[in-house]
C-alpha cells in the first residue's frame, strides 16, 4: 500500500495529456483533493493563494478527466495523466509550459481568458 508523503499537507502534481505526453501543469493537492480526484475521475487540487480546493476546470470548462494516477518512487510527489478538454493554462494557452527561458511563445493560445474569467482578474 502507498503511503503518501505530504509536506505542509501538500503533494505536488505533474500533470501530462496521456495522448501526446505532453507536460500540462504542476499544481499541489491536499488529502481531499487526491480524494476528491480518485472519487469523481476529474482533476482537483488545492489552491495555495486561494486555501481552497478547486475542480480543474470548474469556471472555464477545460477539465481534466484523470485516466491514471501514478506516484514516484519517494512517494512524494504524483503525475496525472489526463484527457485535457480545452486549455489546460488559465492565461488561455494548452500547456502553462507554453513559453522558454527568452520569453518565446511556444504553444498555441486556446482561449481569451478575459472572456473566459469574467472580473476574476487573471
Amino acid at each position: 500500500m502507498i503511503n503518501l508523503k505530504y509536506e505542509k499537507g501538500l503533494i505536488p502534481v505533474v500533470v501530462q495529456d496521456i495522448m501526446t505526453l505532453e507536460v500540462l501543469m504542476v499544481a499541489y493537492a491536499n488529502e481531499e483533493a487526491v480524494r476528491l480526484t480518485r472519487d469523481t475521475g476529474f482533476a482537483h487540487y488545492f489552491s495555495r493563494s486561494r486555501k481552497k480546493i478547486w475542480k480543474k476546470g470548474e469556471e472555464s470548462g477545460h477539465v481534466q478527466k484523470v485516466r491514471q494516477v501514478l506516484v514516484d518512487c519517494d512517494e512524494d510527489c504524483l503525475l496525472y495523466l489526463v484527457e485535457q478538454t480545452g486549455a489546460a493554462c488559465h492565461t488561455g494557452y494548452q500547456t502553462c509550459f507554453y513559453r522558454t527561458l527568452d520569453g518565446e511563445i511556444i504553444s498555441e493560445l486556446v482561449f481569451d481568458p478575459s472572456m473566459v474569467y469574467v472580473n476574476k482578474g487573471q
